[in-house]
């Protein structure tokens, strides 16, 4: 492990990633310019949006782009397979989980004791063959204990003793930090950097964290004495945040009789890590239309009182709406829920679709919304109501 300087590292994550798959990486390009050479195409359906902004993403697809689009569904409907081998139901949680990896983001997760959530995280590891690490979150973990620490080494022939840096479980590709909320801020604070610039600082050394890097985080909303609700900084790093439900009738029966017999389960390797890497550049290659770009942005305006015209039904509740992250994550998020679905361009369907999750955990809500029982969910319902798709 060699420590680097902090102003390069994304310099030379670049470069090792044209090295490893040989072409440039460009987040600005579309799936044409990303993927293969604009010669040969297919009869690609054109997007079914009304603008002439969406007609011109609609671009003629090569062939090679249309494979890329199929294997990428497919890969992606074996990942489920695979899952549910072990996990039983939870299908939306899966889908936002894997758009999440795709966007580089990391997603948090809510739910009661017993739900699966460790179990989805470690089976979803294992059928993309990345390293997995398991923090349990506790009052007295210190940050040292999930980025690392120097320790005193003796050379046995010399006698003299140097620092080696021995690193922490925030070294891995996929990350599950349990109930994450039962720890200070200041160890929670351990998670920032790596989270946002996929590096950690320990003592004036800079280190780099090996691609591909998703923290999934749990929170019990159950049981909270003892706990220390996440900063606003630190939820806005989480792309996502989901609500894990419980299981139906069914789905539960299926549970039980999956393990509490003799037969055990287990989820096959379906890709490679270094496979998920080339699917996250291709994810930002994909079209989007300027009029979705700009139902986005004002679908996040609408939810900052004081910057549209006065909402009472929403921002008599809100104090403080989303930030430009949630913009960028709800872009991001559209585009791998496209490809992933097997289309070739963003709609506005794919915007609302993943509005929730996106804007949830960004709304910081005031009395009114405590006293009248409004939560962030019946918030967002509202703000989709009330931006239409094209502006008037």
């Amino acid at each position: 492990m060699i420590p680097i300087d902090r102003l390069t590292a994304s310099r030379r994550r670049r470069r090792e990633d044209e090295v490893a798959f040989g072409l440039p990486l460009n987040e600005e390009t579309n799936l044409n310019n990303t993927m293969s050479s604009p010669k040969t195409t297919s009869a690609a359906s054109p997007p079914s949006a009304k603008s002439s902004d969406n007609n011109k993403a609609a671009q003629a697809l090569s062939k090679d782009d249309a494979d890329i689009v199929k294997r990428l569904r497919e890969a992606r409907q074996r990942v489920k397979d695979e899952m549910a081998k072990v996990v039983i139901g939870q299908d939306e949680i899966v889908d936002h989980m894997l758009i999440g990896l795709l966007c580089r983001g990391h997603v948090l997760l809510h739910g009661v004791p017993g739900l699966g959530k460790t179990l989805m995280g470690r089976t979803l590891a294992r059928t993309l063959e990345m390293d997995f690490k398991r923090i349990q979150f506790t009052p007295d973990l210190m940050p040292s204990d999930i980025t690392g620490t120097d320790v005193m080494e003796e050379d046995n022939a010399t006698g003299k003793h140097t620092l080696q840096f021995l690193p922490g479980p925030i070294f891995t590709n996929f990350l599950l930090a349990d109930e994450i909320n039962r720890t200070p801020p200041k160890t929670q604070a351990a998670l920032l950097q790596a989270m946002q610039e996929r590096e950690v600082s320990v003592g004036t050394q800079t280190f780099e964290l090996k691609p591909p890097f998703f923290v999934m985080a749990t929170q019990n909303p159950i049981e909270m004495e003892g706990t220390y609700p996440l900063p606003e900084a630190q939820v806005d790093r989480f792309m996502f945040n989901l609500r894990v439900k419980y299981p139906t009738v069914d789905e539960e029966v299926q549970i039980i009789k999956g393990t509490t017999s003799t037969l055990t389960a287990e989820a096959n390797k379906v890709m490679a890590a270094e496979e998920v890497i080339r699917l996250q550049d291709l994810v930002r290659g994909v079209p989007i239309a300027d009029s979705v770009v700009r139902y986005v942005a004002r679908l996040v305006s609408h939810s900052r009182p004081g910057q549209v015209a006065e909402d009472k039904a929403i921002h008599k509740y809100i104090s403080y709406g989303a930030s430009p992250r949630a913009s960028q994550y709800l872009v991001l998020g559209a585009k791998a829920r496209a490809i992933l679905s097997g289309k070739y361009h963003v709609d506005f369907a794919d915007i609302k679709a993943i509005a929730h999750p996106v804007l949830r955990h960004r709304l910081v809500l005031n009395f009114h919304a405590r006293a009248d029982n409004v939560d962030s969910d019946t918030l967002v319902d509202r703000i989709l109501k009330a931006v239409p798709n094209e502006e008037r």
